[in-house]
């Protein structure tokens, strides 16, 4: 009869998960509060001291530290040697090893450090030839299945769940290392997603991995229609897809080279994309697009009036989806909605950068407003649009709003009067009456004075120049809200 060993502090579903052990035949053999949990369920289980000999002792510190234990996990049965031992030593095998660590991450202490745990999962890991090892409660469905079908789990399930528990145990001493370290070290622990069609060019080899302790909406995001997803088309399509979540009215974003090139928020999400699609049509053709609604089949059908390379939606119509797929090379995605990272990584020559993630959570009523002109309500709102779609173009940036739509959108500039020259220009004469935003504060008062002549009458800014009297007297020459925000967003 073959032997599992259950220890686990994450206790979900490990009832059911023995009970199926048990009618495929096996036996349990269990410790501590699992070994009560599944006794007081009716499971059959021997206990682990029962086996050892020796109670848990050190304040549960040392519990399935022993011979018995662990040579029964690494006992390799195909020599005779070790049946010796096994025969010697009073030790019997151990085929499948289900255990969950002590939740140190989410509370590091020195009682949380797992010992007994790891050490059963890299011996059950090690001896993967034999020996199953489960360590989290996604696993149990597959490992159960298969075993209540075979028997056993095969030596392909085996080895993949090897790798599965070194991963664990990699993860978990890490966490502990960086604690112990107090930030000296850090790792990055990424799994691979997929393989994508290139990198960013053609000749160039590109992989998607996640990162194991962040959310990524991409990696349960559902392609229903087109090629292979590229480096790139990841990429903007991540841009895209946070930005139209910053929006709580029906949004669409059309993202080019990582940069919004049309945003807008109206009543429904039709008139949202076409308004999008017109703040840059020529920057829009090959673009990304994302919307926060359901795509319905009049949105499809203005999508599919220009060459695009991503759509991603929360959900599609039936008509909607079935308009799309007719364009071959349209990747259609459906997604969940983003959450924002914790840390943002960058790689740098033989190592990397590491910062804290940008929300965009400012509050428009803590603003300043440092001009004499005062805002209405709509102004208010129209700036703090305008912000939010800035803090997403790349620096220098400048972003002229109208009527909840960007109109006119200048970034990546090395100086940020040729950022407001190209966002006025873009714009032309929708820039009158608009609000304009700029991502970091004016130098000098050139470029409030070039939003000006473009009829923009609203200007939010972070302020914190040497010449911020200069910036406010402009804008009382001209008449103009100003808005300091106190915050600025670069993003290189």
């Amino acid at each position: 009869m073959p032997r599992a060993l259950l220890s686990v502090y994450d206790k979900t579903g490990i009832e059911e998960f023995a009970r199926g052990l048990v009618a495929s035949g096996w036996s349990i053999v269990s410790s501590g509060g699992t070994a009560a949990a599944l006794a007081a369920s009716g499971v059959s289980v021997t206990d682990v001291a029962d086996i050892t000999g020796v109670p848990p002792i050190l304040d549960h510190r040392v519990v399935t530290l022993h011979p018995k234990i662990h040579g029964g996990i690494l006992a390799d049965t195909s020599k005779a040697d070790h049946l010796e031992d096994m025969a010697t030593y009073g030790i019997e095998s151990i085929d499948l090893v289900v255990v969950s660590l002590y939740p140190f991450e989410s509370k590091p202490s020195v009682e949380l450090i797992d010992i007994g745990g790891p050490a059963m999962i890299r011996a059950a890991a090690k001896n993967f030839a034999r020996v199953g090892v489960v360590v989290n409660t996604g696993q149990y469905a597959a490992v159960l299945d298969e075993i209540s079908r075979n028997g056993n789990l095969s030596d392909a399930t085996r080895r993949r769940l090897a790798g599965e528990a070194f991963t664990a145990t990699r993860n978990y001493d890490s966490a502990i290392a960086e604690w112990l370290n107090d930030g000296a070290t850090t790792s990055v622990h990424l799994e691979r997603v997929s393989t994508l069609r290139y990198g960013e060019n053609p000749h160039q080899e590109g992989v998607l991995y996640r990162d194991s302790r962040e959310h990524a909406w991409w990696s349960t995001a559902q392609q229903l229609g087109g090629k292979e997803m590229s480096y790139l088309n990841v990429f903007d399509a991540d841009a895209a897809w946070k930005l139209v979540h910053q929006f709580e009215q029906p949004a669409a974003v059309v993202v080019k080279h990582a940069n919004p090139c049309g945003v807008a928020a109206a009543d429904d999400i039709a008139t949202a994309y076409v308004r999008a699609h017109e703040c840059d049509p020529v920057s829009a053709f090959g673009g990304i697009i994302a919307l926060n609604r359901e795509v319905d089949l009049e949105t499809a059908t203005q999508i599919n009036n220009v060459f695009t390379e991503v759509v991603v939606a929360p959900s599609y119509s039936a008509d909607a989806l079935a308009a799309l797929q007719t364009k071959k090379n349209l990747r259609v995605v459906r997604a969940e909605k983003p959450r924002p990272a914790s840390r943002e990584l960058r790689s740098v020559s033989g190592g990397m950068l590491m910062q804290t993630s940008d929300p965009v959570a400012d509050d428009p009523s803590t603003w300043r407003v440092v001009s004499t002109a005062q805002p209405t309500a709509e102004q208010r709102e129209l700036a703090a649009f305008a912000w939010q779609v800035c803090a997403a173009v790349s620096s220098n940036a400048i972003v002229v709003a109208n009527d909840m739509r960007a109109v006119g959108i200048g970034g990546g500039q090395q100086n940020r009067l040729d950022a407001a020259r190209l966002a006025c220009d873009r714009a032309g004469a929708r820039a009158i009456g608009g609000a304009a935003a700029s991502d970091a504060f004016f130098p000098f008062r050139d470029g409030l004075d070039m939003l000006a002549s473009a009829g923009v009458r609203v200007v939010v800014e972070p302020g914190g120049s040497v010449r911020d009297e200069e910036v406010i007297q402009a804008a009382n020459e001209h008449g103009i809200v100003l808005f300091f925000t106190g915050v600025r967003h670069f993003r290189h």
